[in-house]
């Protein structure tokens, strides 16, 4: 099928039926106008990344920005959040796919952000047909018919928050004037375009995620597109509101100034704290002082997690802003009740400490954890919608505090062979198609497996990076366990999806833990292998 495209603007895909209602000429000029405006500055933020990397491979420690200290001094706060995103004490968030819209939009969760990134495989179907699902399930007409089942959406529905894909990566199957145009600014555009006016009429709004920032130069880039944006589809300024992942250690010095860029678009922050995880990994993969224990002992209790989630808390309520915790991963276990009981239990612990330091709402991955979560949220809110009045000055976070890096030990045997178990059943999935992924009763996306691959490969390279039995971590261990995990995996996904793409999952996973050069994101090499 033949689309009217604007001029200097290429689509290398597949056109299927349907596909003509998202990719008009008018959504896609709103595409290529914000490619044109502002990729070069994409670009320079990315080059900006490289550098500062750099700086701390050469032993520059983050801190706390001397320049922009006026704005953590300041006494200003974000505009008035809008009514329908006073109340998000329990958010629920998964992939852009049909069931899991409906099931997440129905679960009695306060908010479903629907996501276009870490727990989606950014193929052009899924990507284009995610569009298509959110376009009918915000006009209410989404159903499906599937194993004897009929899905539809109730009539009182969660309020709806997109995440679009973060800076770093493109949307390899549409260029303008030559150029790949930005992944992010294409799901959101094409979002935005669509919807917003849709949105507003039905008592909400335009309300986006955005990830994987790492300084408050990147807000002001989202903030810049927003402003454009709103002007090009007759909005009126502050229509758009986001809630910004802090998920990586860079963005965590920066989080005031991150609310200050947005202030007439934010909806506050959300603790992300498996990204967050891996971006200290990722950060501090070369400094020898630096080794993180087993990633089941990296719980946000431990220094480096509580004191950002503290921080993180306080910076949002002096503003006035929502602050969100973040995803546990545990899921509802089916057949074994005393594994469900601890399940549930470790979701109650999580939401329970959000609630009681504070915050105003936190994630859950599967519908079946809304009523659990809600519940911990109720006992300590009552009745209010959120807690931003609850202010606290007594929580200092210095910049030692934020890289107090522990535990570093236990790191097992098992530890390691759970990480090369994971990271290939993830690959594995990702590659057919599903980013979103049930993997011993934890639900996994991009950011699991991101630790998964970057503890393994900073755990060779690492003099701490030694079992409790005293056997250091080497290349040749990792090449050892990962047939022998194989063969386990074989057993778990059977022999058909075995074959398909799990072989070359472990190919990918050994290939990026055990070279010598650190690959900054596995999304980004495997993204040129789909479709």
């Amino acid at each position: 099928m033949a689309l009217n495209l604007p001029a200097g603007m290429q689509i290398n895909a597949p056109i299927h039926p349907g596909f003509e209602d998202i990719l008009t000429h008018d959504a896609l000029a709103l595409v290529a106008k914000l490619h044109r405006t502002f990729e070069a500055r994409r670009q320079v933020l990315l080059r900006a990344r490289v550098k500062r990397q750099q700086e701390l491979d050469a032993g520059k420690l983050p801190d706390f920005l001397p320049e922009t200290a006026h704005v953590r001094d300041g006494d200003w706060k974000i505009a008035p959040i809008p009514e329908a995103l006073k109340c998000r004490r329990v958010e629920i968030t998964g992939p852009v796919e049909c069931k899991m819209i409906i099931n997440a939009l129905n679960s009695g969760a306060d908010s479903y952000m629907t996501d276009f990134e870490d727990s989606n495989t950014p193929n052009w179907m899924n990507q284009i047909q995610g569009h298509i699902n959110l376009k009918q399930a915000i006009r209410r007409t989404l159903t499906l018919e599937s194993g004897g089942k009929s899905y539809k959406l109730n009539d009182k529905v969660a309020v709806l928050q997109v995440r679009p894909r973060g800076w770093h990566l493109d949307e390899k199957h549409v260029t303008v004037d030559g150029q790949r145009v930005s992944g992010g600014i294409f799901d959101f555009a094409l979002f935005l375009f669509h919807n917003a006016r849709e949105q507003l009429a039905r008592g909400a709004g335009p309300y986006f995620y955005l990830p994987k920032m790492e300084s408050h130069l990147e807000a002001r880039l989202w903030n810049d597109v927003f402003i454009l944006a709103q002007n090009e589809v007759g909005l009126p300024q502050g229509t758009i509101k986001a809630t910004v992942l802090v998920e990586t250690i860079l963005a965590a010095f920066e989080m005031d100034e991150i609310l200050y860029e947005l202030r007439d678009h934010s909806a506050g922050l959300n603790a992300g704290r498996w990204d967050y995880i891996f971006s200290c990994i990722k950060k501090f993969r070369v400094n020898t002082d630096f080794c993180l224990a087993n990633r089941g002992a990296i719980t946000m209790t431990v220094p480096f997690m509580r004191n950002y989630a503290l921080l993180l808390l306080k910076t949002c309520h002096k503003r006035n802003a929502p602050a969100i915790g973040g995803m546990s991963a545990l899921i509802p276990i089916k057949n074994d009740a005393e594994a469900n009981d601890k399940a549930m239990a470790g979701i109650r612990s999580d939401k329970t400490r959000d609630a009681t330091d504070g915050y105003d709402g936190g994630w859950v991955a599967h519908p079946g954890l809304v009523a659990t979560a809600m519940e911990e949220f109720v006992k300590v809110l009552g009745d209010r919608p959120n807690q931003i009045d609850k202010q606290r000055p007594d929580v200092n976070v210095t910049a030692a505090d934020l890289m107090d890096f522990q535990p570093e030990q236990p790191i097992t045997e098992a530890g390691v062979r759970n990480n090369i178990s994971v990271g290939i059943q993830y690959l594995g999935s990702w590659l057919a198609g599903n980013g979103c992924v049930p993997i011993f009763n934890l639900m996994e996306d991009a950011a699991t497996a991101e630790i998964s691959r970057s503890q393994v490969w900073q755990w060779i390279r690492s003099p701490k990076g030694k079992l409790d039995d005293g056997r250091k971590v080497t290349k040749e261990m990792v090449k050892e366990f990962i047939p022998q995990e194989m063969e386990k995996i074989k057993g778990l996904v059977g022999e058909a999806a075995y074959n398909a793409t799990y072989v070359r999952a472990a190919e990918i996973f050994e290939e990026m833990s055990t070279s010598e050069t650190f690959t900054e994101f596995l999304t980004l090499p495997l993204y040129e292998q789909l479709d």
